[in-house]
């Protein structure tokens, strides 16, 4: 018979401080080690092969079914709970984990790239947003460029509702996007607002390999990273706003090339089912807000 785990009522305990300190994004007192809170995010680690390291619960709170014994699971009392997470009404549920490592190489078998780069996102929610529009529509990856916020961040954690753990992300520089750019022969649209020379959404074409560039929320795309664009973007809108939420155009966007995508296999195989018809094939309407 399995003997319970102790209950710890210190906060001055060793793994509590570990605990505190991922939390905290402090890397060296969490051993490198991320924190997640609640029964969902948990549980969707669980289901994406992300096992923890260390699996904190309160008294009374039970350890998700299938857990590996090779799980540490740390006991606390509510109080000392509640001092180590940041929530306001803890669910009495967290883990430590390693953040999965992701290789670009490795996810480019039979597929034809489309990436997003964030080009110094700071607000966590619209990253972890753009991670779980991502998922949805296809994405490849997620590029994240210095100053752009960790996808490990509390609340781009909860944004991306799981999909953190299963959408892969690099960390790349402007040098190092730009050798992936002729490696992978991308195409890289800047997400920009109306103006002159830039193409609308449902014209451009989004079916080859694709990388979108993101910008800050107050000041957009740096010369730098427009200068690298081989074309700029932008999404229609009949409306008097002057620009969309960052992660919005992220995710209108990835949703025209996920759209032009499927549209394109269709075409194809309806194509290799029909006689040839002479002459010049008429093209297809593509907007969507025409």
């Amino acid at each position: 018979m399995a003997v319970p785990a102790p209950i710890i009522s210190s906060r001055t305990n060793a793994r509590v401080k570990q605990l505190r300190a991922a939390f905290q994004a402090n890397e060296r007192l969490s051993q490198g080690l991320i924190a997640v809170e609640g029964e969902h995010l948990v549980e969707e680690a669980l289901r994406s092969g992300v096992l923890p390291e260390i699996l904190f619960l309160t008294e009374r709170q039970q350890a998700p079914t299938g857990l590996p014994p090779t799980v540490e699971i740390v006991r606390l009392a509510p109080e000392i709970f509640a001092s180590a997470v940041e929530t306001r009404s803890p669910q009495g549920i967290a883990a430590l984990l390693r953040p999965p490592q992701h290789h670009l190489a490795d996810m480019l078998e039979d597929r034809t790239p489309l990436l997003v780069i964030a080009a110094g996102l700071q607000d966590p929610g619209n990253l972890g947003t753009i991670l779980r529009s991502a998922e949805a529509f296809g994405a490849t990856a997620v590029i994240t460029t210095a100053g752009t916020v960790s996808p490990w961040n509390q609340k781009a954690l909860r944004a991306s509702v799981g999909s953190v753990f299963r959408m892969p992300v690099l960390a790349a520089t402007a040098a190092e996007i730009a050798r992936m750019r002729e490696t992978l022969s991308l195409t890289i649209f800047a997400a920009v607002a109306a103006g002159v020379d830039i193409v609308p959404a449902q014209d451009a074409d989004l079916r080859g390999p694709t990388a979108i560039l993101i910008g800050n929320e107050g000041s957009g795309l740096s010369s730098e990273w427009l200068a690298m664009a081989d074309e700029r973007i932008t999404i229609p809108c009949p409306g008097p706003v002057e620009s969309l939420n960052a992660a919005v155009a992220a995710s209108l966007l990835l949703y025209e090339a996920a759209r032009q995508r499927a549209a394109s296999k269709v075409s194809a195989a309806s194509y290799a089912s029909t006689p040839a018809i002479p002459g010049p094939l008429r093209r297809r309407p593509t907007g969507a807000t025409r």
